[in-house]
């Protein structure tokens, strides 16, 4: 199972999207959250702090991260595991510095995130499910988790045996 995690960096009612390139072998022309693999030895949030300085150039303030929810997707050796985190307060401009994985970056309204084509369609209703907005997720893909870095346990049948501190052994 790969690990993966993406960052919701909110602001004004807008969330920033990376669309990635057509010619990925993974899930190729869609847009979606920035982020990436869970390295061996990494909790969750270390990754999403690197991975948002390696494809944005910001620096999150980790206390301000809260995990969204996870997605699950694939089966077998393609099955990804992708914690969902909101990101209230970084430093820095985003901008695209990692143009071999994304061909744009682009903030979109949260009012329009389901008029767009997703990497997971359950993203728009996570980002949807924050405490400022009045919409309600629909659970079918979204799950609590395993384990985030406040030590937070949550049911997780698709991930038994795994610990997303260490990288799902992955």
């Amino acid at each position: 199972m790969h690990v993966v995690v993406t960052g919701a960096l909110v602001e004004n009612s807008a969330v920033l999207l990376v669309h990635r390139r057509p010619t990925k072998r993974a899930y190729p022309d869609v847009w979606d959250l920035p982020g990436g693999q869970v390295e061996a030895g990494e909790s969750e949030l270390q990754a999403l702090a690197r991975e948002m300085h390696e494809e944005l150039g910001v620096h999150i303030v980790a206390e301000s991260a809260t995990r969204l929810g996870v997605v699950h997707d694939g089966s077998d050796e393609n099955a990804v595991h992708v914690g969902v985190w909101q990101i209230e307060e970084w430093v820095g401009s985003p901008t695209n510095r990692a143009p071999d994985e994304h061909d744009d970056i682009a903030w979109v309204k949260i009012s329009e995130l389901s008029g767009l084509p997703l990497v997971h369609g359950v993203l728009a209703a996570m980002v949807h499910s924050l405490p400022e907005f009045e919409y309600a997720p629909r659970h079918s893909d979204i799950t609590g988790g395993i384990q985030d870095d406040r030590g937070t346990k949550a049911a997780c049948r698709a991930c038994a045996g795994t610990d997303s501190s260490s990288g799902g052994g992955q």
